[in-house]
């Protein structure tokens, strides 16, 4: 395989919990040592359809899945493939905005295919703690919001780096945190330890979409902060809940002014 647009439509049709991060892992690779190009004369990319999958998790609305505490070893396995399920999405979401979008500057390539060996790595910790529970990948339920958003987004750049990365991804970074306490005070410092890891990584993702967010509204003449809001409405409404991680959130492109606005937005659809 010498394109790298060939080498990511081969890791989003990968279907099994083996070969997508196994494939994902040595096509990022390949891409680093430089064996991969990105030809300039490439065809355009096929519309979007399902990636690969295994026959199971089986996929169902989200209000269909059981809600289920910590406090049982059955609920932290509930609760580790419940984020193995988005780490396997991920994988898909970055190696698609590899493939959908051509004509990019290079690094912007560099950009999704680390995040999508990172996304490899993520699913491959998880999926090994799910089994020293005695369970695997696909046997809970899961839903397929995160591809649905990718569908939805697969016309427009600007659309995918604001909603993907910048909504859907930063709602981890609010949300990690009080997972880590809630499993260490239960002592699962293994669990803890491993979205102590992706928090961090994930930080780095959110950045990255906010970096080609920016960069695709300067070069479509619009404001980001103004187009991000009316994206929101336009896809997400309902998605952004309080509190924020503010730092993490600072870190990873947002900036003070946009957050206050986004709070508010938060505080609107609350009430």
């Amino acid at each position: 395989m010498k394109s790298l647009f060939d080498a990511a439509r081969a890791c989003l049709d990968a279907a099994t919990p083996d070969d997508k991060p196994a494939l994902t892992l040595a096509m990022a690779a390949a891409f680093a040592r430089g064996e991969l190009a990105i030809p300039d004369d490439a065809p355009p990319p096929e519309p979007i359809r399902m990636p690969g999958r295994p026959a199971r998790p089986t996929l169902v609305h989200p209000r269909d899945l059981p809600r289920r505490g910590f406090g049982s070893d059955e609920g932290r396995a509930a609760f580790i493939h419940a984020v193995a399920h988005i780490e396997f999405n991920a994988m898909d979401l970055a190696w698609d905005a590899v493939y959908r979008f051509r004509g990019m500057p290079p690094e912007f390539y560099v950009d999704w295919v680390s995040v999508a060996n990172d996304e490899a790595r993520h699913f491959d910790m998880l999926r090994a703690r799910l089994r020293e529970f005695g369970r695997d990948y696909g046997d809970f339920d899961a839903h397929n919001g995160l591809w649905e958003m990718a569908e939805k987004t697969a016309h427009d750049g600007l659309a995918r780096m604001a909603l993907v990365p910048r909504v859907l991804e930063a709602r981890g970074l609010d949300v990690t945190p009080g997972m880590i306490v809630k499993l260490r005070s239960l002592g699962d410092d293994a669990t803890a330890g491993i979205l102590n890891v992706i928090l961090r990584e994930e930080v780095a993702h959110v950045a990255a979409g906010s970096r080609w967010y920016r960069w695709h509204c300067e070069r479509a003449g619009v404001e980001p902060r103004a187009r991000f809001r009316e994206l929101l409405r336009e896809y997400a409404s309902g998605v952004l809940h309080k509190p924020f991680n503010t730092q993490a959130r600072l870190e990873a492109g947002f900036d003070a002014e946009e957050l206050e606005s986004l709070l508010a937005e938060a505080d609107a659809a609350s009430h």
